[in-house]
């Protein structure tokens, strides 16, 4: 049968990611089929039972995720020369306050809060900071079964034909884009719902149809959706809610 690392096993199955995995291995808070295992590298069979010590499960709900309405001219992840990252706006003045919001008007611990996913320094929008491993790796990478949903502005003649070759038919980097769901709000704007996140993609598919985008903003990540959240504000992700 074949061996896994017990890291990598993990993070597979959703119980936390890999470097969170490594942590709780070492601090001797998973078992596998019973047995307490705390040498880092162990690989076991993929159909052994993995259970998480209680203290590793008391870890996990102290971990921060939250949404954030990101501007046009911040960047998603590492600064960049002339440019502000996004992080820097989850500050307790920026924290929007709701009915459904239980935690005290505090900025989170920024800490180990990064990105899970991105948005590009043009782009605004709904953008996903967290702590938490299991929301990073359903959301960042080209793999994810997550839908984003955005409103784009264009500049050009928009036609069925064209309309017909964003939903399926373009190519990026020399590998095919999966299907997209793509429909007319009006004469300038389109909705485009994405299965994937290849790099400035909205933007390079438009160019391909002779279409130059000219707003673009993220309004919803999987069942999460950016709804009133103010510009430039934040809010923690609240309990029910699910990407």
């Amino acid at each position: 049968m074949e061996a896994i690392r017990l890291s990598k096993l993990m993070a597979e199955r959703g119980l936390c990611s890999r470097r969170e995995a490594d942590e709780f291995i070492a601090r001797g808070w998973v078992r596998v089929d019973g047995i307490t295992i705390t040498a880092l590298g162990t690989r076991v069979p993929r159909g052994v039972s993995i259970q998480l010590d209680p203290r590793a499960r008391r870890h996990q709900s102290r971990w921060v995720t939250v949404l954030l309405n990101k501007p046009v001219g911040y960047v998603s992840g590492q600064p960049e020369k002339g440019y502000r990252p996004a992080v820097s706006l989850i500050t307790a003045a920026n924290q929007a306050r709701g009915r459904g919001d239980k935690r005290p008007p505090a900025a989170p611990r920024v800490q180990g809060l990064a990105p899970a996913g991105r948005l590009d320094i043009d782009s605004q929008g709904l953008l996903v900071f967290t702590q938490d491993g299991r929301i990073a790796r359903r959301l960042v990478g080209q793999d994810s079964p997550v839908e984003k949903e955005y409103l784009v502005r264009v500049r050009g003649r928009v036609t069925e034909a064209k309309l017909a070759r964003l939903r399926h038919g373009l190519e990026l980097d020399g590998r095919p884009l999966k299907p997209a769901l793509v429909t007319r709000l009006n004469g300038d704007q389109l909705r485009l719902v994405l299965r994937e996140g290849r790099k400035r993609q909205i933007r390079r598919m438009c160019e391909l149809v002779e279409l130059q985008v000219t707003g673009l903003k993220r309004v919803r990540i999987g069942g999460v959706r950016l709804g009133s959240l103010p510009e430039g504000q934040w809010r923690y992700l609240r309990p029910g809610e699910r990407f």
